[in-house]
């Protein structure tokens, strides 16, 4: 007798869909911790068996770590960025790197030539936020809005392929940036965007691959890699 694949059930499917919703929507962000077992049942109004198989289903397409004793947590906001975190978890961070600048180079050179006017103001407030968390001192608000910043570039280049690759990257790239960063923020060690982000508004696209493209090499030789 031939094999036959079993058949998920629909409700199942349906909370599935439902938490992957909470997690790709941003309502629950990554690092965050995802409501109980118990609260979910709740929440849904379905048994605490399909949870289980909802949450189970998830972390095994990487998008959520169920740790004993503490909770469940999201780690990647996508099937895709969850494989990219789990693969690249412990790569060389010059690697990383590198990576980065390539990427960030050529999408703020195609962000120069396509940028609007919508971007630019992204930009300027994501300029704004990432200063006030350095100044607060906040290092976790810090790499959020430093990540958010640099995926905002790559989103001006309006190259979706580009976008969407350097996004489930992301995590991975801010694993990078918290290890750059570190735990406290000195005042003279603010890498400075402003140049980046005028380049684009100006329309200089080698200035703007050249600013983005050192910038992540120069955070690592900063920190004696």
């Amino acid at each position: 007798m031939a094999l036959t694949s079993p058949r998920r059930s629909a409700l199942a499917d349906q909370v599935i869909a439902q938490l992957r919703n909470q997690i790709t929507s941003g309502e629950w962000p990554v690092g965050s911790r995802i409501p109980t077992e118990p609260e979910l049942v709740e929440q849904l109004g379905v048994a605490r068996n399909t949870v289980r198989e909802a949450v189970r289903a998830l972390a095994h397409n990487g998008l959520l770590d169920i740790r004993q004793g503490s909770g469940t947590y999201v780690v990647a906001t996508s099937e895709l960025a969850g494989v990219m975190h789990r693969r690249f978890a412990d790569a060389d961070p010059r690697h990383v790197a590198e990576l980065r600048s390539t990427l960030e180079s050529s999408a703020a050179r195609l962000a120069a030539l396509r940028r609007t006017e919508r971007d630019v103001r992204q930009l300027d407030t994501l300029m704004e936020r990432r200063e006030a968390a350095w100044a607060a001192g906040d290092a976790e608000a810090f790499v959020a809005a430093d990540a958010t910043l640099h995926l905002a570039v790559v989103a001006a280049s309006h190259n979706d392929v580009l976008t969407e690759l350097y996004a489930d990257l992301n995590d991975v790239l801010r694993d990078s940036l918290r290890d750059d960063v570190g735990p406290e923020l000195g005042p003279e060690e603010l890498m400075d965007h402003s140049r980046l982000v005028e380049a684009i508004r100006a329309g200089d696209a080698d200035t703007a691959a050249t600013e983005a493209a050192a910038h992540a090499l120069d955070c690592l030789r900063e920190r004696g890699r």
